[in-house]
């Protein structure tokens, strides 16, 4: 059976019609899930992007031993497994974090791919001159120094909307589709990096559901990695500016969507729903402005880690139909190796979602965690959640077989030996010098636990209050982090209280 993977970054669940938004438009991806089976309950992993990657290509949850980086030499790579079991193997992506040296290793597993240059802060065009920047790109500078600088020397010459990112990587797709291959199935794994900021759109888009206009007085780029800028953006936004930008966001959806209608539509014309499974995704989702934040840092509420995923499987079809259990984005890697029939490695977090299609639920998941290196851990079994920051002043270390240009440990003391449950091979232990939060709200973060059918919108903190409820979600999340074999000074920094 052919397998595509669609991976559109950034996605909100609760602004997709599919999942009862009424904001945006989003027709396509609305009809695809008519199609297909909605997850309602499926969770991020390891966050942000990259970590959220090598679950998806290793089917490991890797945020409890180190931040983004490359593939580890000792990682699975889900498209060579693939390739070994008679699969074609490409992926067309605009996603450039990936021919970043912090993230190498995960584009060679394909036979084929197909960049899309140019996007957020990729090394393409050459930089303009200061005074040749517009206003639009000044008031992202102001926030973002470089980066609004870098990206517009990249799109200066966009004049449509067949320019933009979405476009490019979903006809690219659609190309790849029609293009003769060797008689035998194929995975192709489609990436558009929108709906990622900068939330630059063309017209007919930025008018939709906002005054485009707005791109001359507001920026389209708000910080929220550095904690201190983010809060001065608080600080100083209006109402009014918090609407535009995401007004913008709702734009670029909609934009992505319909270009993702055109690859449902070489689907169609190609006659290939019948032997081809399809799985949209995102990495996580983007706050836009809730609780005084933007992005997908800590704390992870469910604004940003329940994601959507919509899957259509030609032998067990659906129309309309729900999937209630929990799943997580390490279950990507397990999930496609059962729909091409090979067998889960051992050496994997992974669990398949496939037999919940046909309603087998013996293996669905008790709760799933979901994280940042260095910063907390979630934890939800479906009702509840767990929001569990560290204590900050406690020993951080990162473990990985190299060190990976996203690691710059402040200590000279460096050990070496056999850490990660399974892994052979020899790994450094690393110790990082704790250098506060990259978000202001997880600073003085105070643990959260949330009942999540009773409040959906997770305002009400009741961690304090419901007591038997809180010590059963520790429990919870400590057995987890033991069964994956986290280290053990992760349990006494998350401050559990029944072990570490």
């Amino acid at each position: 059976m052919n397998i595509i993977l669609v991976l559109i970054d950034s996605v909100n669940r609760n602004a997709l019609s599919a999942y009862g938004g009424s904001e945006f438009e989003t027709p396509n991806l609305e009809g695809f899930a008519k199609r297909a089976w909605r997850f309602d309950n499926h969770f991020v992993g390891s966050l942000p992007c990259m970590p959220a990657r090598r679950e998806i290509f290793a089917g490991f949850s890797g945020m409890q031993w180190r931040p983004w980086g490359p593939l580890e030499p000792f990682d699975l790579r889900l498209p060579k497994l693939l390739e070994e079991a008679g699969y074609t193997t490409a992926i067309v992506t605009d996603h450039y974090h990936y021919w970043e040296e912090s993230a190498n290793g995960y584009i060679q597993s394909f036979q084929g791919a197909e960049f899309i240059r140019g996007h957020e802060l990729d090394f393409w065009e050459p930089l303009v001159a200061d005074e040749d920047l517009p206003q639009w790109v000044t008031n992202i500078e102001r926030w973002r120094p470089g980066y609004g600088h870098r990206y517009f020397s990249n799109v200066k010459d966009f004049s449509d909307e067949k320019d933009f990112f979405p476009a490019k990587v979903m006809t690219a797709a659609s190309d790849w589709l029609r293009k003769p291959k060797a008689k035998r199935p194929f995975f192709l794994q489609v990436e558009s990096f929108d709906v990622h900021e900068p939330f630059d759109v063309p017209e007919p888009y930025a008018s939709m559901y906002g005054d485009a206009s707005g791109r001359d007085h507001f920026t389209l780029w708000p910080p929220y990695q550095d904690a201190a800028r983010q809060a001065e953006f608080f600080a100083l936004a209006t109402a009014e500016e918090i609407a535009y930008v995401r007004s913008q966001y709702g734009a670029k959806l909609t934009m992505t969507d319909k270009w993702f209608g055109r690859l449902l539509q070489t689907l169609d014309e190609e006659g290939l729903w019948n032997d081809t499974a399809v799985i949209v995704t995102t990495d996580h989702g983007h706050d836009l402005g809730e609780r005084g934040g933007y992005g997908k840092q800590f704390p992870h509420f469910d604004s940003h880690a329940n994601i959507p995923l919509m899957v259509w499987h030609p032998h067990l079809k659906s129309h309309e139909g729900r999937v209630e259990a929990l799943t997580s984005t390490v279950d990507i890697f397990a999930s496609v190796l059962e729909i091409a029939g090979v067998a889960r490695p051992d050496r994997s977090h992974s669990k398949s979602f496939v037999p919940l299609l046909a309603g087998d639920l013996s293996s669905a998941r008790d709760a799933v965690i979901y994280g940042t290196f260095g910063q907390g851990v979630c934890c939800t079994d479906g009702d509840w959640t767990l929001i569990q920051p560290p204590d900050r002043t406690k020993p951080l270390y990162a473990y990985s077989t190299m060190v990976p240009t996203t690691i710059d440990p402040k200590d000279t003391a460096i050990e070496h030996g056999l850490y990660i449950p399974g892994v052979e091979m020899p790994q450094w232990k690393l110790p990082i010098a704790s250098d506060g939060p990259q978000d202001r709200r997880a600073m003085d973060s105070e643990p959260f636990l949330y009942h999540r059918k009773s409040d959906p919108n997770q305002q009400h903190n009741v961690w304090n209050t419901i007591i038997e409820q809180r010590f059963r979600m520790e429990r919870i999340m400590k057995d987890m982090l033991i069964n994956y074999g986290a280290p053990a000074e992760l349990l006494t920094r998350l401050q559990l209280p029944f072990g570490g």
